[in-house]
């Protein structure tokens, strides 16, 4: 963030949050509302893409920092891209961020945000480490393909990150939650064994 302002992809929430929201809503943050039902996605992924073209034309505007993942992992996995960032086919600069600590992950991974807020305060210092990797441009197989070039640029994430491919994806993580909490994940049914 502080190296280029960029703006980003954020749950709608993100908007209302003290300070954050403010700081989002000045970067031209891109908010969505993950839960809804609705069939906004092409209007995301069309605002997404429109602002990406924006920045490709237009070198003055704010980048655009998107995490294809869509959530956060333990950081030993790399979950499916989603291919907002690649329907414009246009080169991107990939980058994996890591978290190395002793007691407490920064990265949300199972609790609620004010758990883990509380626990990244009480550590006295939280470490981020940021690799860069070389712009990665589309072939013209890709920039036809988006699902193949977010595939392409995940296995190289993967293989310079020393990260696991998973299958599972956000719907998986929010059963997962679920479960920890002890509720019934959204769709399932369950029945009482006697």
């Amino acid at each position: 963030m502080s190296a280029s302002f960029p703006s980003f992809v954020a749950k709608e929430s993100v908007s209302r949050l003290p300070l954050v929201g403010i700081i989002s809503k000045c970067l031209g943050c891109i908010f969505v509302q993950r839960e809804s039902k609705a069939s906004d996605s092409q209007g995301v992924s069309g605002a997404v893409t429109e602002r990406i073209q924006e920045v490709c034309q237009d070198k003055n505007s704010p980048m655009m920092l998107l995490f294809p993942e869509g959530t956060t992992t333990n950081g030993d996995y790399l979950l499916p891209f989603k291919t907002g960032a690649f329907l414009a086919g246009v080169p991107v600069q990939p980058v994996i961020l890591r978290y190395p600590y002793r007691r407490f992950s920064p990265a949300w991974d199972s609790m609620d945000g004010a758990h883990h807020v509380f626990l990244l305060l009480c550590q006295f210092i939280n470490y981020l480490e940021v690799v860069r990797l070389p712009v990665y441009s589309p072939s013209k197989q890709e920039k036809d393909d988006p699902k193949l070039y977010a595939n392409n640029v995940r296995k190289l994430i993967a293989m310079e990150g020393n990260l696991i491919l998973s299958n599972l994806g956000l719907a998986d993580k929010r059963v997962y939650h679920a479960a920890l909490n002890s509720n019934s994940p959204p769709g399932s049914r369950h029945q009482k064994d006697n």
